[in-house]
């Protein structure tokens, strides 16, 4: 008995987690990349906010950035990218854990990868930092999808097909640079409470191609999205730009499908909008660009 319990022990402790690896819906892997956020110099003397110091060292320094590829992608010469940037007080992974994003990701079925670089790593910070400089996201992109090629995930002459970039909260600020700086088409941006500022780079952004898809969905508890929201919307409208506005309780598919540009209002708060229920799940799927596999 002893023996056979030695023999069930060794089996449980090496064959159960490669059994469970080889199953999980996905594989996650980390790695850093010289053209994420940080470190950067306009962090390298700590960052002084609400009389609280983040030292560069805790907070500028992670240049980690989270792939979670699909067990079922199907990687062909071009793979669409789904690149989420998390808020404040946050990092990559306790964003993908606490608002669900790999399982609402997975269960999207989207024939994508979705890549989390790091950004200011648990502090409240909105600076974009090196992302913020021309073509340093175009360069991040060239990272990732050499990682790709390396761990065999795409083949080895793949390039990047479309890109989606979706963000929560303080990612306003980093997405808004990088579409006007990024040197790379972008062609749908998903925001999450997160529309403070920088709106001249966003309209810029929709007026150039009649074809991009830009959703923001937001709150009354966002410390002032709702309000920034209106002057977008008074702008387009200006503008002669069609959107629509909607409640997210009257929110049906057909709505995501034929709108191009798109507000949601929810009654819900600003840290609990994105999942439970899974809203990202929702802009995945009604997605203009991508496809399932």
């Amino acid at each position: 008995m002893k023996i056979f319990a030695c023999i069930a022990f060794m089996f449980c402790l090496f064959v159960f987690p490669v059994w469970a690896q080889e199953n999980k819906p996905f594989q996650a892997l980390h790695f850093t990349s010289s053209h994420t956020s940080f470190p950067d110099t306009g962090r390298s003397r700590d960052y002084l906010y609400d009389s609280v110091l983040y030292t560069s060292s805790a907070h500028y320094s992670d240049s980690s950035v989270l792939l979670i590829v699909p067990k079922h992608l199907k990687a062909a010469s071009r793979v669409d990218l789904v690149f989420w940037f998390h808020g404040w007080h946050n990092n990559i992974d306790t964003a993908a854990a606490f608002y669900g994003l790999t399982k609402q990701f997975i269960a999207s079925k989207r024939n994508a990868i979705l890549v989390l670089p790091e950004t200011a790593r648990n502090a409240p910070d909105s600076y974009g930092g090196k992302l913020e400089q021309p073509g340093v996201f175009k360069a991040l992109v060239n990272d990732v999808m050499n990682e790709l090629r390396k761990s065999r995930l795409v083949p080895d002459r793949a390039d990047p097909g479309n890109i989606v970039l979706a963000g929560h909260s303080g990612a306003f600020r980093v997405i808004a640079y990088m579409l006007q700086n990024g040197q790379l088409p972008v062609q749908e941006v998903f925001l999450f409470d997160a529309l403070y500022g920088q709106v001249d780079k966003y309209l810029t952004w929709i007026y150039d191609d009649p074809k991009r898809h830009f959703v923001h969905w937001f709150t009354n508890h966002g410390g002032g999205t709702d309000i920034v929201s209106d002057t977008v919307m008074q702008r387009l409208t200006n503008h002669h730009t069609h959107y629509a506005l909607i409640e997210e309780a009257d929110l049906k598919p057909d709505v995501l499908k034929n709108n191009r540009i798109l507000f949601v209002h929810s009654a819900r708060e600003h840290n609990v909008i994105i999942n439970n229920p899974d809203d990202f799940l929702v802009l995945l799927e009604s997605s203009f660009i991508l496809k399932p596999y």
